[in-house]
Formats: structure tokens, C-alpha cells, sequence
């Protein structure tokens, strides 16, 4: 992948979207632009988890004025990622639909934890080298994140259903603060954390607050004097007090309180208010950097044969016991036979996860040899894969159902052009090695012509190998009931 001198990282955000551009130079990025709007997202979701018009229209007003930004990077430089409410939003993929016409760019979905790694990634390369394990909070508008890491390494991962705007919707609807919704809020916060505190607590040196909550709680405790450095115990507790006096998030009248923070201000305190009580933090000091930068740095190392994701293939293929060999000898086919149906046109990217699902198509033997394509599907799609959006998973996914077993089970599923050439030969690589051994396959040559699929071969080769000859043939069956013209021809 070819080094892009400008990179471009775009968080839709729970509370906020926000836009950074970056310059690379050498192996430091530089930031040169950033672009943040209060789009509220979590706020417009419903109590049955539907988008509501009024948010996806605030949603996309913005995305319209980051697409003039963005508009001269090529795609290969803008990486747009998506959190907890469209995690959660039933309408997500129609909304993302629009959101990808308005902005330009492709939007990924990412996991919980995934979101956890990179904000930890962010966070850790805008802070001095240290030897000390740093706890990372970030409060977002629908989920807090909380990581545990050393240098630039995460060392445990925890993404809780709770946030600023959705707190704050749920207990404080009106903006009013009192003594029982307040308390209400915090011990449904401390009642999320009590999943995480027995691995967290005490598991940590220095604790650091990421992004919008933990910035506007830390300029609210310096400004007004009840902190002289980042977020205290004792400085929450008089803020706590403050808030609890003026009844109003709309009456507190304090220092550095931006109103764009209020509507979220109170469950984004109760959330920080309960962390600090349960996993025993006494002071936060604010990071500079936060999901956005985590995101860039990630693009910076995909450049530089640092991808994540690879490193996640080569973690899964130790933790279920992989045959190397088997799995090698079926990428390195898959990936020759791929390049001959691409002809001139070979799309590097789609090798890329070609060789990712070759890799990984045996997962789900360690489950059960019966159907194990079938459980592969099911631990790729569900998973947690660092560095892999939801997307690209479900796409590993549907690969890997695809590629034994009946095609009919893929009706209304395999329908991207693309997706069946990388299936098609996924199949044909792991019919050559159905015995799992080192067999002297003949000279054999696929090609494409935009309606069939052709594989030529040695004839006297087939009838050395009649039960080989007699699966091609089932295969040709097979993509027929897809539509799919295959034949095989003499060489």
C-alpha cells in the first residue's frame, strides 16, 4: 500500500463527530486540521433503538460540510469510523447508506473493544514514554471505554454500555439535578463497573481521561478553583455539590462550561463520578489525543507492514491450533488462482482478505469437525478481531461460509461480484488439499471473461483423479444454483 502524505480520520461519535487531518513526515504524524460538531447521536436514538429522523439529519448536515474537507484525499487516506450508536441503531445500515453518499467515504462500524484499542492507541502516542501502566478512560456518548496499557502495548480492553448523552437522556430528561436522580445515575454506573473492577482495580499506576467529558470535567475543576491539576476526588465531590445547589444544569454558571457540554453534562459526571469510586482513582490527568488520532496512527501502521489485523490472523491461527502447512499450501493456491480470474485488473485489498479468510477458514474444526465452516463463520462475525471493523468481519464471514458445503445456503448473500471471485477460489483451493497433504497439483489456469468462470487443465491428470474430476464437476453444479457460470476446460 503506497505511503499517502496526508491522512484524514473522521469519529462518529455517540456525542460528537469530529474530523483530524494529519501529515506524515517520516514516522511522526503531524496535525494540521480538526473539525468537531455536538451532533448528539446517542440523544436521537429511541427506546427501541431506531435513529430518529432529527439526529440522522443533524448527522448528515455534518458530514456534508467534513466531505468539502475531505474532498481532493483519495480513499486510501480517509478511514471513517463508527461507535456505540450505530453499534446499537436498528436502522444503522440504512442511515450509513445515506451517510456514505453525503460523505464520499466508506463508514466501518467498530466493535466495542476495537474502539477501546484505538483510542489507547491515540492516547498513548500523545503522552511522554513512561514505564508506569496507565489506565484510559474515555467517556463517549454511548459507551465509556476503559484500558489498561504499557507504552504503546493495551493490556486489557473493556467497552461498558453507558455514556454522557445517553445518561444524561435517561436520568436528567429536563436538565434538572437532584439528590435521587443523581445518585439513581451513579449506581447504574457503578453497577456496569463492577463487571471490570476485579480485573481493573489496583492494576494500575497512573490514570489519564480521554476526550470531550473528561476535558470539560478537568476545565470546569481547574477554572472554578476546585482543582489545581486534572480531575481530583475531592474536586468532584465539590462539584458534585455545586451541581446538587443550583438543581439545573442550565443554572450552574460556572467557569469553562461550554453550553454545548450541558445537555450531556450530568450523566457524563455521574459515569466519571462512579469509575473513580469503584476502581479507586484519587486523580485524572488529561490526554491530548483520543479515538481520532488512534485511528490515524492505525492507517499510519497498516502503511508500514504494521497492521493489526495481520497480527490478529497470526494471534487466532496460535489460539486454535492451526495447521500452518494445510492453511499455507490453500492461501498460496487461492491467492494464484484469485490473480488469474482478476486478470490485469488485480485488486490488491481483496487478496489482502483473501488470504485472511485462507488463513483462518479451519477455526471452526477446535468447535466441532462436523459443519466447521459453519462455526467459522460464526466465531469471524462475532469475535473480537483488533483492527477489524464490523464489516470487514462479516465479510471474513460470509467467505468463510462459503467456501464448502452447499451454495444454496449463500442465495441472497453472495451477490458482490467480487466476493464470488475471492469465494470461488477459496473453494477450488481447498478442493485441490481436501486431504490436507502435499499433492503435485497439474499446471491449471483460470481466467474470467466477465460472465463464466474458466479453469483449464490436464485431462490426463483428471482421470488419474476421478474423485478430484468428480467434486469439479459437483462444483460446476453448484455455482449454478448461484447463477454462476464455471467450466472446466482441457489445457
Amino acid at each position: 500500500m503506497e505511503q499517502q502524505p496526508i491522512l484524514a480520520a473522521v469519529d462518529l461519535g455517540s456525542n460528537s463527530f469530529r474530523l483530524q487531518v494529519a501529515r506524515v513526515e517520516g514516522e511522526q504524524l503531524y496535525m494540521l486540521d480538526g473539525l468537531r460538531e455536538p451532533v448528539r447521536l446517542a440523544a436521537g436514538l429511541t427506546a427501541e433503538n431506531y435513529l430518529d429522523v432529527a439526529a440522522q439529519q443533524r448527522a448528515l448536515a455534518t458530514l456534508a460540510r467534513f466531505a468539502e474537507r475531505l474532498r481532493d484525499l483519495p480513499p486510501e487516506a480517509v478511514r471513517v469510523v463508527g461507535t456505540n450508536s450505530l453499534r446499537v441503531a436498528k436502522n444503522a445500515a440504512q442511515f450509513i447508506a445515506q451517510a456514505e453518499q453525503v460523505l464520499g467515504f466508506p463508514i466501518e462500524v467498530i466493535a466495542g473493544r476495537e474502539e477501546a484499542r484505538l483510542i489507547y492507541l491515540g492516547v498513548a502516542h500523545g503522552l511522554p514514554q513512561s514505564d508506569e501502566r496507565l489506565l484510559v478512560m474515555d467517556i463517549g456518548g454511548g459507551s465509556t471505554e476503559f484500558i489498561i496499557g504499557h507504552g504503546l502495548n493495551p493490556l486489557k480492553l473493556e467497552s461498558l454500555y453507558m455514556g454522557c448523552v445517553s445518561y444524561s437522556s435517561r436520568y436528567f430528561p429536563d436538565g434538572k439535578i437532584t439528590k435521587n436522580n443523581l445518585v439513581q445515575a451513579e449506581l447504574a454506573a457503578r453497577s456496569e463497573l463492577q463487571s471490570i473492577v476485579a480485573d481493573y482495580r489496583g492494576m494500575w499506576q497512573r490514570a489519564i481521561g480521554s476526550s470531550g467529558t473528561a476535558k470539560a470535567i478537568t476545565e470546569i475543576l481547574e477554572l472554578n478553583g476546585y482543582s489545581k491539576s486534572g480531575i481530583t476526588r475531592a474536586g468532584l465531590d465539590m462539584l458534585r455539590a455545586q451541581m446538587l445547589k443550583a438543581g439545573d444544569v442550565q443554572k450552574l454558571g460556572l467557569l469553562g462550561l461550554r453550553p454545548d457540554r450541558l445537555p450531556a453534562l450530568a450523566g457524563g459526571f455521574a459515569i466519571m463520578y462512579a469509575a473513580f469510586e469503584e476502581l479507586g482513582i484519587t486523580q485524572m490527568q488529561m490526554g491530548l489525543s483520543a479515538l481520532r488520532e488512534g485511528v490515524l496512527y492505525d492507517m499510519w501502521g497498516r502503511f508500514h507492514n504494521n497492521d493489526m489485523r495481520d497480527v490478529t490472523v497470526q494471534h487466532f491461527m496460535r489460539r486454535y491450533c492451526i495447521d500452518v502447512r494445510h492453511v499455507t499450501r490453500v492461501a498460496r493456491l487461492a491467492d494464484t488462482l484469485a490473480r488469474q480470474f482478476f486478470g490485469q485488473n488485480v485488486n490488491e485489498s481483496a487478496l489482502q482478505v483473501l488470504g485472511w479468510v485462507a488463513s483462518l477458514h479451519t477455526v471452526g474444526i477446535r468447535v466441532a469437525h462436523s459443519g466447521y465452516h459453519k462455526h467459522t463463520a460464526y466465531i469471524l462475525a462475532n469475535a473480537d478481531m483488533p483492527g477489524f471493523s464490523k464489516k470487514e468481519q462479516a465479510r471474513l464471514s460470509l467467505l468463510a461460509l462459503a467456501h464448502r458445503g452447499n451454495l444454496k445456503k449463500l442465495q441472497g448473500l453472495l451477490t458482490d461480484s467480487m466476493d464470488c471471485l475471492l469465494a470461488m477460489s477459496l473453494r477450488l483451493a481447498t478442493l485441490f488439499y481436501r486431504n490436507r497433504s502435499d499433492v503435485v497439483l497439474p499446471e491449471m489456469t483460470g481466467s474470467f471473461t466477465g460472465t463464466k468462470y474458466y479453469l483449464a487443465m490436464e485431462p490426463d491428470w483428471l482421470s488419474l483423479n476421478p474423485l478430484t474430476e468428480a467434486a469439479l464437476q459437483e462444483e460446476v453444479r453448484q455455482w449454478k444454483t448461484l447463477g454462476v457460470t464455471m467450466q472446466i476446460i482441457n489445457r
